[in-house]
């Protein structure tokens, strides 16, 4: 009775014990074998569950575009599908229970991805005969620290299973941007001409020897010529985009008051201003020192914001612009007495390509 208490202890469920006599401990061990037997059906019943889950994670994983690669806290390899197999070059080779530094020393983008970590640079691969592009993510996979018996209660603390690494196929999300900075750059080349003729246009409308203008057609030639020559700088600009997104811009900075910056922007946008009879009151803070900064492109924000201070601002109303010192820095401000924003819409205000569109009420609403 007790070798049969002591292996079912080991875990070993196919343990029966038997007694000749038909007394007391007959009974114990009709009882014994019958609680044997039921732990070893719920043994092998928890196993089956257990191995159909694992191949269903595995069927996921195989079936997955991307490449994964899993392995435990002894840098052994648990699994590795199909797709990272055909990227690495192992597709007949077993690679299971294998070190990853086994792997490595014959398989230089192998060592590649296991010693890239979190970088954040995109892989450039040939594969299937063309070039792919791949970014790579790596996961840390930690689990309960439990004691060596399993029968203590879970500890808080977690404990390295090991990692996941997983290279996102990129390609289409390349050629896609590829074809865009393709697509500005011919546009922008395109754009250069007309701008170009409208620019010397405007030049020789203001000319005297063409015939004499009025004050109000002078106003808007000036307008004319200053707007395609601001369209002009930004097509040129346009060329360079993918400085813009990356964040490397050309910035030419250089000292200047800010009154300057001010200037430009008002005179960009004085014609749709006078149109509309608003006036901009400059509210400018004696004593403010000189700023440090690109003129054109600071000054190109501020007309983004006068632009749309006006166009939500009602006809012979007021725009205030402030420039105040604030610490070490200068400050723009510009406040309009429009309808403002919705309070739903205000957490949007800084969502790419998100246009603020107010309601309009129409008769029925006002009734």
């Amino acid at each position: 009775m007790l070798d049969g208490i002591r292996e079912i202890a080991k875990k070993n469920y196919k343990q029966r014990i038997h007694f000749d006599q038909n007394d007391e401990f007959a009974e114990v061990a009709n009882a014994f074998n019958d609680m044997a037997w039921r732990l070893d059906e719920w043994e092998n019943s928890n196993l089956s569950k257990i191995m159909s889950e694992k191949r269903r994670i595995e069927t996921i994983i195989e079936q997955m575009q991307d490449a994964i690669i899993g392995i435990n806290e002894k840098e052994e390899i648990l699994f590795i599908n199909t797709a990272a197999k055909t990227i690495l070059g192992l597709k007949d080779e077993s690679t299971e229970g294998k070190t990853i530094t086994a792997i490595a020393g014959s398989n230089d983008l192998f060592r590649s991805i296991v010693e890239g970590g979190n970088s954040n640079k995109p892989f450039k691969i040939y594969a299937d005969g063309k070039d792919s592009h791949f970014q790579l993510e790596t996961r840390e996979i930690s689990v309960p620290n439990l004691s060596p018996d399993d029968t203590a209660p879970i500890v808080k603390a977690l404990k390295s299973a090991g990692k996941v690494y997983v290279l996102r196929n990129i390609t289409e999300f390349k050629e896609r941007d590829e074809a865009k900075s393709n697509f500005i750059a011919t546009i922008s080349h395109e754009l250069k001409t007309p701008i170009s003729a409208i620019k010397m246009s405007a030049k020789l409308l203001g000319d005297d020897r063409i015939g004499g203008l009025n004050d109000e057609q002078s106003q808007l030639v000036k307008h004319i010529a200053g707007d395609a020559e601001r369209l002009l700088k930004i097509t040129y600009e346009l060329l360079d985009l993918s400085q813009v997104e990356t964040g490397n811009i050309q910035l030419n900075f250089v000292g200047t008051r800010p009154e300057q910056i001010l200037e430009y922007a008002v005179k960009a946008v004085k014609f749709e201003a006078d149109q509309k009879e608003i006036i901009i009151d400059q509210i400018i803070e004696d004593n403010t020192p000189d700023v440090y900064a690109d003129v054109e492109k600071t000054a190109r924000v501020m007309v983004n914001f006068l632009s749309n201070a006006l166009r939500y601002s009602h006809a012979k109303s007021k725009i205030i612009v402030n420039v105040t010192k604030k610490q070490n820095m200068v400050e723009f401000s510009v406040k309009d007495f429009g309808k403002g924003i919705d309070a739903q819409y205000q957490e949007r205000l800084f969502d790419r390509y998100f246009r603020y569109q107010p309601m309009v009420k129409t008769n029925r609403d006002q009734d």
